[in-house]
């Protein structure tokens, strides 16, 4: 099961937010509440949290309290572009698309990813819970960033990470990925219980 962390002040006005460590706002915690139902009855084998506090915070209003930090879940480092929107970069750059151009480079503190970078980090969360699965040990559930779980998603699906850009996952919303006959599906998006 994937979560997206709950509306943030960033996230309500479009500004890319990496590694920017922004809270969540009013909404966000009530969405990040409206998904302790889903949970309430369940014990997931593994929890995994992104280290940033949005993340965290949504995961433990959601009542998910046993999950563990793994810096490999923190959201796109968009370099140059963290903070801005969409409509600022096309200005200069008018077919400007992140799953395809790209981030230009930033600072010490956001020196910018590529596409391949995001999935690399993907694949290896997606390892540590396929371990989980494999063992039959329950579910697993992972706590991370709109962009960061859309790659997750095309990467669990063999896709190429750019193909992550089919799933638009809003804020405090749940994602299920499963199998069918043995194959790879999404069998839920965008859910709110």
């Amino acid at each position: 099961m994937l979560v997206r962390h709950g509306e943030t002040a960033w996230s309500a006005t479009g500004r890319h937010t990496g590694l920017t460590d922004v809270p969540l706002t009013a909404t966000g915690v009530e969405e990040a509440i409206s998904l302790a139902p889903f949970f309430r009855d369940r014990r997931p084998a593994l929890v995994l949290t992104s280290p940033l506090r949005r993340a965290v915070a949504t995961a433990e209003l959601a009542g998910l309290i046993d999950g563990i930090t793994d810096p490999d879940l923190h959201e796109w480092d968009y370099g140059g572009y963290e903070g801005i929107t969409t409509a600022e970069i096309r200005r200069t750059r008018p077919d400007w698309s992140l799953w395809t151009d790209g981030v230009p480079p930033g600072d010490a503190e956001h020196p910018g990813e590529d596409a391949e970078q995001v999935g690399a980090r993907a694949d290896r969360a997606l390892a540590r819970v396929d371990k989980v699965l494999r063992e039959d040990r329950g579910d697993a559930v992972v706590v991370a960033h709109g962009h960061f779980l859309r790659v997750l998603t095309a990467r669990y699906l063999g896709l190429a990470p750019q193909e992550g850009r089919l799933f638009l996952l809003r804020t405090g919303t749940l994602g299920v990925l499963s199998t069918e006959h043995g194959l790879p599906v999404v069998a839920g998006w965008n859910t709110r219980p």
